[in-house]
């Protein structure tokens, strides 16, 4: 159903108080005009008593309508709200007034008017009539001729309610239609539908509380059928899960007739027999809700419906696109089946116990594999790597975090710190590389440490000593340096033409008399000032001349200072960047070529590439800088100087 608004409601209950009284008439009680006692006609307009509203002022108001009378000036706004109680609130009394205006008049409705009105055709709620010229018999005219005539509003609705329509005109489209020289049917009444209550519910008051295997909804719209909507729902302490919404109660409507339309009532819940174990009803002034009393991991009983809190997830089904699906955790995750080929893992600290074929994916936690990586990646966004097996055929990465690892395989491996018992056929970058045996590897790094290192098969063993490229430092510092020195040339140019004019005759002997009166070493007399006063006129050009070299010797001073501190900041820059750089082989087994390799110091990291520029990088054929070592056999020991 529709909550109808009636437009009949337009006129303001304020006008009640505000009305202007009418023209000075004899004062007259209800008993005198033949009405119940609630309504009372005054000298100013019509009253009913604020403290018997409702029913008896239907009742009232039915009798008089019954008896041929109407309310002319009718506050039709004013009338429905002291009859029903719908509408706008009526004003405050004012010096204790108990009645409420809501008419001018009760005037007559005679049987020549009443005439005037056809009858209503009732529909659905809504009223309709016909409009149309109306006439009057002229009583004056003997052959019965008829006079046209207007229809009223007040007398209308008098006329509508003895046809049972007590609620709901619509005053401004039954005015409106009113007007001269209109035909045309129009809505008059319309019922007003009940506003349907609320039942009391439950919302989740945080994203992510259900567990949901359904297939994980994209921001685009799409569905990810690799992903569970939510397969291991994480909470933290004193989090507010679910919220008790109150029902709420629908508001009544009413009939043509005045009969009030109910809504029904709705339905209540308990949010308490959701609890379970590590979790509590809270209430507050902001409502009830289901609160977690420990930080961890929410699971849903599927019998009961209850939600409880853990301390900890520990899966041993396994990640794949039968159990989990793939899964993005905010918290830390211990998995003792296996990881899939191509599924994913996303969380924190990760510690999995079984082989591990998939994506592995960490922000900032620990990566811990007690078994083998095989053909997956392993990437931390802010932390270290350990896998204790194999790893072959993987990628190994972290932004910020050391690389621990037993034995590797043909895979792509950085970090700020690399450590690795045994490898092969890997490409390696890292700030710090510890090998124990290398073959056939590809490694980079800004110190390097090599028990052992040779080529493996058809792969070579190359080794690359990170070195800053430091050309465009060094470019910027001969900028800095030759700005220095055009302005010191500057000083010493306008210095010397400074000195050139103070050395002038008359320059010197009027700065020598100024010196002099300044110190009050002499005073002229009467008679010498004018003679001052013309060396001065004469030596003005020259000393102004003076004064703008002065300021130009003070301006390039100034900005010499400026590019002198730039050049220290530069070299400061030149030499932290430079840091320690050291290449350290034991022993070299079989071709090996170690050369230095440039790079540009902006600031940025050395290792934080895709595996495919890691390779491109450290797999290139041509030699990227000097040669360090070249040979099959002996040791390596290079210090960037």
């Amino acid at each position: 159903m529709q909550n109808v608004s009636n437009d009949s409601l337009v006129e303001d209950p304020a006008e009640l108080m505000a009305q202007p009284a009418t023209p000075a008439a004899p004062v007259s009680t209800a008993n005198e005009q033949g009405n119940d006692r609630c309504i009372v006609k005054r000298s100013d307009g019509v009253y009913v008593d604020a403290g018997v509203l409702g029913a008896t002022f239907e009742t009232a108001v039915n009798n008089l309508f019954c008896t041929h009378a109407y309310f002319a000036g009718l506050n039709y706004a004013v009338f429905l709200k002291v009859m029903f109680g719908h509408g706008p609130d009526l004003p405050r009394a004012v010096n204790g007034e108990t009645m409420i205006r809501f008419a001018a008049d009760i005037v007559p409705f005679t049987p020549e008017r009443r005439e005037l009105y056809r009858a209503v055709k009732i529909s659905d709620g809504n009223a309709e009539y016909y409009f149309e010229p109306v006439f009057l018999r002229n009583q004056n005219d003997p052959q019965g001729g008829d006079l046209p005539a207007m229809l009223d509003v007040d007398e209308f609705i008098s006329d509508l309610w003895v046809k049972g329509i007590r609620f709901g005109v619509k005053v401004a489209a039954v005015r409106a239609a009113m007007l001269p020289g209109k035909s045309e049917r129009v809505t008059v009444a319309q019922r007003l539908d009940p506003v349907l209550g609320v039942d009391a519910h439950i919302v989740e008051v945080s994203e992510d509380i259900h567990r949901s295997d359904a297939p994980r909804q994209l921001a685009n719209g799409k569905l990810d059928l690799m992903a569970f909507q939510n397969r291991f729902p994480q909470i933290k302490k004193g989090m507010r899960l679910l919220k008790k919404v109150p029902r709420k109660a629908g508001v009544h409507g009413f009939e043509l007739s005045g009969m009030i339309i109910e809504p029904p009532i709705p339905t209540d819940i308990e949010l308490g027999k959701l609890a379970g174990p590590g979790t509590v009803i809270e209430s507050s002034a902001a409502g009830e809700f289901l609160v977690s009393l420990q930080a961890g991991f929410l699971a849903v009983d599927g019998k009961t419906q209850q939600i409880s809190v853990g301390d900890k997830i520990v899966s041993r089904d396994g990640v794949s696109a039968r159990t989990t699906g793939n899964l993005q955790l905010t918290g830390d995750y211990e998995e003792y089946g296996e990881v899939q080929e191509k599924r994913l893992i996303e969380g924190d600290s990760i510690l999995l116990h079984a082989d591990v074929f998939g994506n592995i994916v960490s922000r900032g936690g620990t990566i811990m594999l007690d078994s083998n990586l095989v053909g997956g990646t392993a990437h931390n966004a802010n932390g270290d790597i350990c896998v204790r097996g194999v790893i072959s055929g993987s990628v190994v990465q972290t932004k910020h975090g050391t690389v621990t690892l037993h034995r590797a395989e043909s895979c792509v491996i950085s970090g700020t710190r690399v450590q690795i018992d045994h490898a092969s056929n890997c490409e390696i970058i890292a700030d710090e590389v510890f090998i124990t045996t290398a073959e056939g590897c590809a490694i980079a790094g800004r110190r390097i440490v090599l028990e052992s290192a040779g080529p493996r098969k058809q792969s070579e063993m190359a080794i690359y000593a990170l070195v800053p490229d430091s050309a465009t430092i060094d470019a910027q510092l001969a900028e800095l340096n030759a700005k220095v020195e055009a302005c010191a040339q500057g000083i010493v140019k306008r210095q010397g033409d400074m000195d050139a004019l103070t050395n002038l005759p008359e320059v010197r002997q009027y700065m020598t008399l100024a010196t002099k009166i300044r110190k009050k070493e002499m005073t002229l007399t009467p008679e010498q000032e004018p003679q001052f006063q013309k060396m001065l006129v004469a030596v003005g050009p020259t000393l102004k001349a003076i004064g703008a070299l002065s300021n130009d010797v003070k301006t390039l001073g100034v900005g010499k200072q400026a590019i002198l501190d730039m050049v220290s900041q530069v070299v400061r820059q030149k030499n932290e960047v430079a840091g320690e750089g050291y290449v350290k082989v034991s022993m070299v087994n079989g071709d090996t070529l170690a050369s230095s390799m440039k790079f540009h110091p902006d600031g940025s990291s050395l290792f934080d590439l895709t595996p495919k520029d890691i390779k491109a990088k450290l797999r290139r054929v041509d030699t990227p800088g000097d040669v360090i070592f070249s040979g099959d056999c002996g040791a390596i020991d290079w210090k960037l100087v």
